[in-house]
């Protein structure tokens, strides 16, 4: 599979998974949902994903700056949006704000792991 692909590095593509995953994800939201309860810049941050994934994909030097602004404002964004979903949750007890709870709290535990990664293999990058 690895010569199907023409992976250069495996950890680029773990990342780039990872990062694809989350723009995937962070599009089909802004999509199925009203546009009063997602605010448009997380289509944006959706783009960045999809665009750090190519570039840590085909390792790319430029995909490391991304992966460091795209950590700051990952981790804003999910931070501010599970403080929220906390404060809804004290009113409003269901199912759906836990699961999104436990997807903002994993967003921010992987984004802090591949930020710390990928800062550390930077020069590894061509």
């Amino acid at each position: 599979m690895r010569n199907m692909l023409k992976l250069k590095r495996l950890d680029g593509f773990l990342l780039a998974v990872f990062y694809a995953v989350v723009g995937i994800f962070q599009i089909v939201v802004l999509v199925l949902s009203s546009s009063n309860l997602v605010p448009p810049h997380v289509g944006a941050l959706a783009f960045l994903s999809l665009i750090a994934a190519y570039g840590l994909f085909k390792t790319k030097k430029w995909s490391v700056w991304l992966v460091t602004a795209l950590f700051f404002l990952q981790l804003t964004f999910a931070a501010v949006t599970l403080y929220a979903s906390n404060m809804l949750y004290a009113f409003y007890p269901q199912t759906s704000l836990i699961l999104l709870n436990i997807a903002l709290t994993l967003l921010i535990v992987f984004s802090f792991i591949s930020f710390v990664y990928v800062a550390a293999k930077r020069k590894t990058f061509q």
